[in-house]
């Protein structure tokens, strides 16, 4: 169970990077392409929406709605685009590349805390005296 554990793991961290080239390729429908954009920021970020440290809630989105969403994308790109991909993500891997770092979606998760933060303020109302 353990191996089968691992090769999951292993293909959803492939699929993930594949997302990186197909949203970079022509074919992928627009659709699909700002889907890919939204994913590939917030996998690559360094900066999680739920951090890690959170109990039980901090791994959330890494075990169930980052391969759902990745699962999702992949039904909207050409088989053909995907299977191109795939290949890269596995040639990119097997060259033991460093995971590529997105900034954009690191300031994209930091502005929505800050959006969340703000919003929270505001409904509450500022702490009396």
């Amino acid at each position: 169970m353990l191996k089968r554990l691992k090769t999951l793991a292993l293909s959803i961290k492939r699929d993930g990077l594949a997302l990186w080239f197909a949203y970079r390729d022509p074919r992928t429908p627009i659709f699909a392409r700002l889907l890919c954009i939204g994913i590939v920021a917030y996998a690559l970020s360094p900066i999680d929406l739920i951090p890690d440290f959170v109990p039980i809630l901090g791994y959330l989105d890494e075990l169930i709605l980052m391969p759902l969403a990745i699962w999702v994308v992949l039904q909207l790109i050409p088989v053909e685009v995907i299977d191109e991909s795939r290949q890269k993500a596995d040639d990119w891997l097997r060259a033991r590349k460093p995971k590529p770092r997105n900034w954009f979606g690191a300031a994209l998760i930091v502005a929505l805390w800050v959006l969340l933060i703000w919003a929270l303020w505001s409904w509450l109302g500022p702490v009396p005296r």
